[in-house]
């Protein structure tokens, strides 16, 4: 069994690890990504793309062609019990993108894929699962498993962005902190029934039974995400969610048009540590937040860009790589988006009349002064 040597490996072939492994070959690197799916990717899932990872990706040309595709969100509307309370724009969150951009994620994935395949070709090794990892002070022996048998790589680095359930994270013994809450949630993805003036608006309504947020989305979709009671049991179908969105806010989607449907609970982890030797982790591998706000895959996407020139500099130096500055400016990155992802989720919970109504009159008041310019941009995350 021949081992192959490589600069870097990347251990996840999901949104954070190709964009990892495409800022490292744009840098000259050699990578090889091994990402335990086999086929293409597929789902929706993750859609909003923030001022400053498009930011990033400029930096290996793939701003354009994400934005190609993309809806461009320029405003969000918040709504409660059929009533407009308020209104933000991100037309000051970002000089250079006064947006944030709607897109599948495998779409994303697929883009990320191609622009990978044109610095590196055969960089992506789809099918092949991480088994071990040994540590050596000037290298790391990673060994996995693929179609053909038992594969090695001898990298001078090993990147983790292998997700929430990381295997990098495992083998390496790093322990992780933090908590589950108690919210569920459904989403489904439904043809736009919205108003044509709000087909780039994203909207939040907040009434007394539950938060129902949605996004346009490319092809005149619509994704709709709403916080479950505990009455609408484990697995809600499409006809219950339209049904759901329906009695909370007066919208009606057709069930018929659904084209995705999903439901998830929430929870917040973060590893203890995130670089061991020559090993560090990225994404939600080092830090998972609550999906509520669409800030998760970006976190992943800035500390891949953060990333990429420490492993650049580190290879060509011969050091081992400062880890310690790079978790501590990305661990805190992700606690205060954590705790954003907390604020929203409490803003969504049920609330009796009066509660609805204090909250109501809350919203009115944030959105309508002149400082909701900085609170989109907190949303657009231009602090990260």
């Amino acid at each position: 069994m021949t081992t192959e040597r490589v600069d870097v490996l990347v251990v996840g072939g999901g949104p954070v690890g190709l964009f990892a492994a495409a800022l490292l070959a744009d840098r000259g690197l050699d990578v090889v990504v091994w990402e335990q799916r086999e086929g293409a990717p597929t789902g929706s899932r993750a859609i909003g793309i923030h001022p400053p990872s498009l930011d990033a990706f400029a930096a290996v040309g793939l701003d354009g062609p994400v934005l190609a595709e993309a809806v461009r969100v320029r405003r969000g509307v918040a709504r409660s019990r059929g009533r407009e309370l308020g209104a933000l724009t991100f037309d000051h969150a970002s000089t250079t993108h006064p947006y944030v951009a709607i897109l599948d994620q495998h779409r994303t994935e697929a883009l990320l894929r191609e622009r990978l395949a044109a610095s590196a070709p055969d960089a992506l090794r789809a099918g092949t699962v991480l088994t071990a990892l040994g540590r050596h002070p000037d290298h790391v022996d990673a060994t996995g498993i693929d179609a053909s048998g038992s594969v090695t790589v001898r990298a001078r680095f090993v990147v983790g962005a292998d997700g929430s359930r990381s295997t990098v994270r495992d083998l390496l013994g790093i322990a992780t902190t933090g908590r589950d809450y108690p919210d569920r949630y459904a989403m489904g993805d439904f043809a736009d029934v919205e108003e044509p003036s709000a087909r780039t608006t994203a909207l939040v309504d907040v009434g007394p039974a539950g938060v129902v947020e949605s996004f346009p989305l490319p092809g005149d979709r619509r994704r709709y995400v709403v916080l479950l009671a505990p009455s609408d049991g484990p697995s809600p179908s499409a006809a219950d969610l339209a049904a759901i969105v329906a009695a909370r806010t007066g919208v009606r989607p057709d069930p018929a048009s659904c084209s995705m449907r999903s439901e998830f609970s929430v929870r917040r982890r973060e590893a203890e540590r995130v670089g061991v030797g020559r090993v560090v982790l990225a994404g939600d591998a080092a830090h998972e937040i609550s999906p509520i706000g669409g800030q998760g895959m970006n976190l992943g996407w800035l500390d891949a860009a953060e990333l990429a020139p420490i492993l650049a500099e580190a290879v060509a130096s011969g050091s081992a790589g400062p880890w310690p500055e790079y978790a501590r400016r990305r661990q805190a990155v992700a606690r205060r988006a954590a705790r954003q992802a907390e604020v929203n989720m409490a803003l969504g919970r049920p609330l009796g009349r009066v509660g609805a109504a204090g909250r109501e009159a809350l919203l009115r008041s944030v959105l309508s002064l002149p400082t909701a310019d900085a609170l989109a941009g907190v949303y657009a995350m231009r602090w990260a």
